[in-house]
């Protein structure tokens, strides 16, 4: 069996990451693909991973892609986690993880309006769906709560776990504006404000194209691999939310290959992709909360220190802005009130990487110029930095 290095999965993330300045991409499509899918809960996240491997870093493309070509598509998918990929690739998402997600997000909310009793149910859900849509179709675009003073229904509260410690009262705009989202009857537009806002507009959206689930889950396993591999059944079963079954099952039709890792677990490989991978020159970077390069692995000790964990993650699991050198996490980094990036360091790694690092928060502070970014998920270095 073919035996991967902990140091040549550090030299595949950078190159495969785009990450090390002689392999950034032209396009933000590009980005997109090599990473399989960007993490979008947090809007800015989209933009920040993106430009931090653009050789050309620059908001008006990415807005371009997401509003005008729609080259990227935001989709409620793997882990119930919105997710932003290509347009060639939005079809496998939705088939292998999407369609399942939309379907249990209908269940939940038709649950939900039946346990509130006042006579809410699958027909009423339809009427105000249709409703919802006209209205979009006739506006073109609209935020939830313009939405929701154009069609009364939305304003409906209903109880929601009646009975039980959680019990509270909720409207039903955003949920229905959810599952709408979620089957891709509408999207996301521009938001309200600038580039780092999550006050989305809404317009209508085109149906999807389908696949079977087998067959995308396939395809799916293959991209992760050739961006992530070598990673193991756990890796990929966290990363998709997958059952065990169907890992197994995507792995065998993607014709994944063993090799084995630096502390003998078994790992998985895209056919032919176990050859040593050529060196890169050195490289730093500074990259946002839940990129997909600090989110792609269950088990992440071979680029991650585990005595960094308690200072970079929320007691979630989310992982917070990250500093990068060589393939490694090496300490995290925030956005004072100036505007300034700030980072520490937690790994003593010497004067080159210190001056690598200061020159792409140079980089970044330059491409973001006004913009300010709070992370959703506060970690308790970003708090403290940013303070």
């Amino acid at each position: 069996m073919q035996h991967i290095t902990d140091e040549q999965r550090r030299t595949r993330l950078g190159r495969r990451h785009l990450l090390a300045p002689s392999v950034r991409a032209d396009s933000v499509v590009a980005v997109a693909d090599a990473l399989v899918a960007l993490h979008a809960t947090d809007a800015a996240t989209v933009f920040l991973s993106t430009c931090a491997r653009l050789a050309r870093p620059d908001v008006a493309p990415v807005e371009q892609a997401l509003y005008e070509d729609v080259s990227l598509v935001r989709l409620l998918s793997m882990r119930n986690t919105l997710f932003t990929v290509s347009r060639d690739l939005a079809p496998f998402v939705e088939a292998s993880n999407a369609r399942a997600v939309a379907a249990k997000e209908r269940r939940t909310l038709l649950k939900h309006l039946a346990e509130d009793g006042n006579g809410l149910d699958e027909a009423w859900l339809t009427e105000v769906e249709l409703e919802t849509l006209a209205v979009l179709t006739s506006r073109g675009r609209a935020t939830g709560s313009e939405l929701s003073a154009a069609v009364p229904a939305l304003r409906t509260k209903i109880t929601v776990f009646p009975g039980k410690k959680q019990e509270t009262v909720q409207g039903v705009a955003s949920r229905v504006i959810r599952v709408l989202a979620a089957e891709g009857r509408i999207r996301r537009d521009r938001p309200r404000g600038s580039w780092t806002s999550s006050q989305f507009r809404w317009t209508t959206s085109g149906p999807r194209p389908t696949l079977s689930p087998q067959e995308a889950q396939a395809e799916l396993a293959l991209r992760w691999l050739r961006s992530y591999g070598p990673a193991t059944e756990a890796d990929l079963k966290w990363w998709t939310g997958w059952g065990l079954g169907q890992v197994r099952k995507a792995l065998a039709a993607a014709g994944a290959e063993e090799v084995r890792l630096d502390d003998g677990a078994t790992g998985w490989v895209a056919p032919d992709d176990s050859s040593p991978e050529p060196d890169l020159e050195p490289w730093a970077a500074l990259l946002p909360s839940l990129d997909p390069s600090a989110m792609g692995w269950a088990d992440r000790g071979f680029h991650l220190p585990s005595d960094h964990r308690a200072a970079l993650f929320d007691r979630a699991g989310n992982i917070g802005p990250t500093v990068w050198w060589n393939g490694g996490i090496v300490g995290g980094w925030a956005q004072r009130a100036d505007g300034q990036p700030v980072w520490r360091l937690l790994s003593d790694v010497g004067r080159e990487a210190s001056t690598a690092i200061e020159a792409e928060a140079s980089r970044l502070a330059q491409w973001v110029g006004e913009a300010r970014i709070t992370p959703r998920f506060r970690t308790p270095l970003e708090r403290e930095l940013s303070a």
